[in-house]
């Protein structure tokens, strides 16, 4: 692997959370999927392109990359260990053998030069130390008129579902995990204009996106995922059990009535973002 900038990342991704993800893709896949459709229409990925996931970790949207560009390829590039062997496992599982993983930290990676047609992220690119150093090193690997485009969390609503139905554990967070560091870093979007036009994109927009997160097939299930989690898991840590089973206990409560034979899903927002390498 080369160079490391975002070192506190790599340590991060490499500990528990990222082994934690690569044991559970099809659950943070769940998550995450209700906003594939957006990122990659936005993409518009044509049969012979080469494709840059930027942050793959699994490696779900590098295999639709893999697909879309059936006669280019998807390169999915990840800090992440235990993510990116996962994600070559699976890829081989499903013989998708035009996808390919890296290890490695894209804001100094030594990219081809010049060399994809599109760029793209499901959130990966939220947590750069410096975003004006790391989309310039991804766009200098993009061809002249080669498409950037990621998603990222918007800030949560105080009103919303989510908020109301996690509020239990989110009166007992004292500060974010290690992974989760920078995660709400692109959430406002005149912050991530300047940041792309810095990095000598152009063509910048940012729009509004709503989608479907599936939390699990039951109530149940759904609580024991989210008390797995990384940032949960790291913040209740030493607390009290009766705390902590209070807490569960009334979070499972609130996810009851979003039951569905589809799943437990509640309504999540994202910024996506598109952009263009002049």
């Amino acid at each position: 692997m080369q160079p490391i900038a975002n070192t506190q990342q790599a340590e991060a991704w490499n500990g528990h959370e990222g082994a934690h993800w690569a044991d559970n893709p099809d659950r943070y896949d769940s998550l995450n999927g209700g906003f594939n459709d957006a990122l990659f229409e936005a993409a518009a990925i044509g049969e012979r392109d080469r494709v840059l996931d930027i942050g793959c970790g699994t490696g779900q949207t590098t295999r639709l990359a893999a697909r879309r560009a059936a006669l280019g390829q998807a390169v999915g590039i990840d800090i992440s260990a235990p993510m990116v062997e996962r994600a070559r496992t699976v890829a081989t599982g499903e013989g998708i053998d035009n996808a390919v993983f890296e290890q490695g930290d894209a804001q100094v990676h030594a990219f081809p030069a010049g060399h994809y047609h599109v760029a793209l992220s499901r959130g990966g690119v939220m947590f750069f130390a410096d975003h004006v150093a790391a989309f310039s090193n991804i766009g200098g690997a993009l061809r002249p008129g080669g498409r950037l485009v990621f998603i990222c969390p918007q800030l949560p609503s105080p009103e919303g579902d989510s908020a109301r139905i996690f509020a239990p554990v989110n009166a007992l967070i004292r500060r974010p995990s290690p992974a989760q560091r920078g995660m709400v870093s692109l959430s406002d979007p005149s912050h991530v204009h300047e940041v792309l036009t810095a990095a000598g994109f152009t063509e910048v927009t940012v729009d509004g996106v709503e989608g479907l997160v599936d939390w699990g097939r039951n109530a149940d299930e759904a609580v024991d995922f989210y008390f797995a989690m990384g940032p949960v898991r790291f913040n209740l840590d030493g607390l009290d059990e009766g705390v902590v089973r209070d807490a569960r206990e009334r979070v499972r409560t609130a996810l009851q009535p979003y039951e569905t034979p589809e799943g437990v899903r509640l309504r999540g927002a994202v910024w996506l973002a598109t952009a263009t390498r002049p």
